[in-house]
C-alpha cells in the first residue's frame, strides 16, 4: 500500500473516527456527565477534533458559549480528561483502542464566524449593485 505525502490532509479513517469522538464527546458534555465545578452550567461547543496519523492523539477544539473563559473550560476538560475517555468507550464499544485526548481552545471559530460576515456583506453589496443596474 502507497503511502502518502503528510501534506495530503487526514486520510478517510482520520476523519471518519474524529467525528466519531466529536458527536459521543458533545453528547457526554452536553449530558452533564462529568462532575467538574468550572463545567457546571456551561455550554460547550466541540466544533472538530484533528486525530494523529497513528489514531493515538486527538486533538479536540472546544469553545464555550460567549467566547468567554476558554481557558478555564479547557483545563478543567484536561482535569476530566480520563473520565471522558471512560465515557468514550462506553458509548463507542466498536473501537479497539481509544485515543489520548488533548484539548486546545478554539480560536479560529471566531475567525471563521468573521469571515462568513464579511463574506455575507460582500455578497449582499454585490447583489444590490446588480438590482439597481
Amino acid at each position: 500500500m502507497a503511502r502518502t505525502p503528510a501534506s495530503a490532509g487526514p486520510s478517510q479513517r482520520q476523519l471518519r473516527v474524529a467525528e466519531l469522538i466529536r458527536h459521543a464527546l458533545a453528547d457526554i458534555v452536553a449530558r452533564g456527565r462529568i462532575m467538574d465545578p468550572d463545567l457546571e452550567g456551561r455550554i460547550v461547543t466541540i466544533p472538530e477534533v484533528r486525530l494523529s496519523p497513528d489514531l493515538k492523539i486527538a486533538t479536540v477544539y472546544v469553545m464555550p458559549l460567549g467566547g468567554q473563559g476558554g481557558q478555564k473550560i479547557v483545563k478543567a476538560l484536561a482535569r476530566n480528561a480520563r473520565g471522558l475517555r471512560n465515557e468514550l468507550a462506553k458509548n463507542l464499544r466498536d473501537m479497539k483502542a481509544l485515543p489520548d485526548l488533548r484539548f486546545r481552545f478554539d480560536e479560529l471559530f471566531d475567525e471563521d464566524m468573521l469571515g462568513d460576515d464579511l463574506e455575507d456583506w460582500l455578497n449582499e453589496s454585490f447583489l444590490m449593485k446588480r438590482a439597481f443596474k
